[in-house]
């Protein structure tokens, strides 16, 4: 049973708990180089804080996986040695990520398929919570070994990072219910919709439609940028925006938790990806794992315990574009 520690003191925008020191890991080059290449792509963040909890095995049996031994036979000797897998994670996002009711322990889609990796890679897991646009720094400056928070593999990504495929997921429209706006995904010209900062909403849709409105003579869409969706979700409910564009599954999982939301239509429901310094050696060892999970009886019943089994995937892709 892998252990899950969350890490208390703030640290450059990620909480990070002191019951297991890390060991010191070298920073490749080319990561180091990517802080410049991603530097539209992120803002400096900060995460909440937060008590630190080491999970106990007879608490919760939270998902892991039998090490398969080809996997962790291309573990790097540094987190090898370490013995711990530092994955950079998200919350305050159910279904993908949150804390479990009453704890600091962090669960859901998200966690629950890094839990499979660190198994499978004989590993134990160091979950690091983060905020969304701190993440890609934090790779690049070795305060994780990789990050499993639903990104959408992206050219612009791809010259800071290594992805492999774990899952399918897309984007979704959540307005109040009953649609009072009329508002479609296709169309949002002057809207004022919240999204997530530092989200694939924000750095790549959104330019795409002011691009189509511009080009209708239309006034661009208004975007208010939130740390998590919950807030901008709060921001619909106000008032203060007309709508939410952000992951499909998290405004499905609100949309059934609360009547008053809806959605009003998706886009892209594509694969997304495990996110790893670029050109770094625990790339290979992440995708041979996740070549053997994707097919594993663990993998369906994390897809199905969140209600997501059509987001399952076949092959496990390292580096495709979408």
């Amino acid at each position: 049973m892998s252990n899950l520690i969350l890490r208390n003191s703030i640290l450059r925008g990620s909480v990070r708990s002191n019951s297991i020191p890390s060991a010191p890991r070298r920073t490749a080059p080319a990561a180091l180089a990517a802080v410049a290449v991603v530097a539209a792509l992120t803002l400096s963040g900060c995460a909440a804080g937060g008590a630190a909890q080491t999970e106990s095995p007879a608490a919760v049996a939270e998902p892991t996986m039998a090490p398969i031994a080809e996997a962790a036979a291309l573990v790097p000797a540094d987190i090898r040695a370490a013995g711990v897998l530092r994955v950079a994670i998200p919350t305050n996002e159910p279904p993908t990520q949150y804390f479990r009711e009453g704890t600091e322990i962090m669960t859901g889609i998200n966690p629950d398929l890094a839990r499979l990796v660190a198994g499978a890679l004989d590993l134990k897991i160091e979950i690091v919570v983060s905020t969304f646009d701190s993440i890609i720094p934090g790779l690049s400056a070795d305060r994780f070994d990789m990050t499993v928070s639903s990104m959408a593999v992206s050219k612009e990504r791809l010259a800071a990072l290594d992805f492999v495929d774990y899952v399918k997921m897309g984007s979704a429209l959540a307005v109040p219910a009953g649609n009072p706006g009329k508002l479609s995904i296709t169309d949002l010209c002057g809207k004022k919709v919240a999204a997530l900062t530092g989200s694939y909403q924000v750095t790549a849709y959104v330019p795409a439609m002011d691009a189509e409105c511009a080009a209708a003579g239309k006034p661009a869409i208004v975007v208010g940028q939130f740390n998590d969706t919950r807030q901008a979700i709060t921001s619909m409910a106000s008032g203060r925006n007309d709508a939410v564009f952000a992951d499909l599954p998290i405004l499905g999982h609100a949309a059934k938790q609360e009547p008053g939301i809806e959605i009003a239509g998706t886009k892209n429901v594509l694969p997304v990806g495990m996110g790893l310094p670029k050109g770094g050696q625990l790339t290979p060892a992440v995708a041979a794992a996740m070549k053997e999970i994707i097919h594993s009886a663990e993998y369906a019943a994390v897809l199905a315990k969140y209600g997501i089994e059509g987001g399952a995937i076949t092959e496990a892709r390292v580096n495709v574009p979408r």
